[in-house]
């Protein structure tokens, strides 16, 4: 049988090429998107991670550990992601997920090192997924198949957004296909670490470790997602955002 770690891995690889997969319909479709069909896309996006936070990794933490974990952990994870996105943002990486009509991400030109920065950004973003997908194999395979589906129909709206703002701001294609091609690398490596460092831990500390993703996904969502889905957003966009949630709760639950 695969062992857990790689199993961890290949879900992790999978999960995070909605990234790769929306970054190939920014490059081909480049000039063709409008920014309210985007926005639209990151609208489902963001109503998809709603209810995989709020549905399957606050539950699975408030019931693998205890009602103070859950919460310590769900607050750590949003304090420290703002806290590194914030930082981050000073280089040049807050407009990282935009596409580039509303808000425009900053060039090279505009800002020296912004290109690094907002690679680290997409990276950041990446984490707290990886760490989900590397826990979720060690009880079982309970959490995988729902929860990386959730991942990545949220990945495809991310990586279609973003990428487009790379384009918009004179970015070159290797650099949009190095960073979108290199995160799913990192995310399954990330993944496999992490079921492989914790296999043995107690259900105490996946506990927190769910509980501190689920808080840096929804900090993400919040900072990098929402904005691009609602500025000067297309009509019913809080209806897709409520489509996007019942896709996701309708597959976890099918699962």
């Amino acid at each position: 049988m695969m062992p857990v770690f790689v199993q961890a891995g290949l879900w992790g690889l999978f999960s995070a090429s909605g990234l790769t997969i929306g970054a190939l319909l920014a490059v081909t479709l480049y000039g063709r998107l409008s920014h309210r069909v985007i926005a639209g896309v990151m609208g489902f996006g963001g109503g998809v991670l709603i209810a995989v936070v709020a549905v399957e990794l606050m539950t699975e933490a408030y019931t693998r550990g205890d009602p103070l974990s859950a919460v310590a952990g769900l607050i750590a994870g949003g304090a420290v992601f703002s806290f590194i996105n914030w930082r981050l943002a000073e280089h040049g990486a807050k407009n990282r997920n935009r596409c580039g009509d509303c808000v425009a991400q900053p060039s090279e030109t505009d800002q020296k090192g912004s290109g690094l920065a907002i690679a680290v950004g997409a990276v950041l973003d990446g984490i707290p997924e990886a760490l989900v997908i590397g826990l979720s194999l060690l009880g079982g395979g309970k959490l995988a198949a729902g929860v990386v589906a959730g991942f990545f129909l949220a990945n495809i709206p991310q990586g279609l957004s973003s990428a487009s703002g790379m384009r918009s701001a004179g970015r070159s294609r290797r650099y949009i296909f190095t960073v979108w091609l290199g995160i799913p690398v990192i995310t399954a490596a990330a993944a496999a670490l992490g079921a492989l460092v914790l296999g043995s831990a107690s259900n105490e500390i996946p506990a927190v470790i769910l509980a501190f993703a689920a808080g840096a996904v929804l900090a993400m969502l919040a900072e990098a997602m929402i904005p691009e889905a609602f500025e000067n957003a297309q009509p019913f966009i809080g209806l897709i955002t409520v489509i996007g949630f019942l896709a996701a709760f309708l597959l976890l639950q099918l699962h």
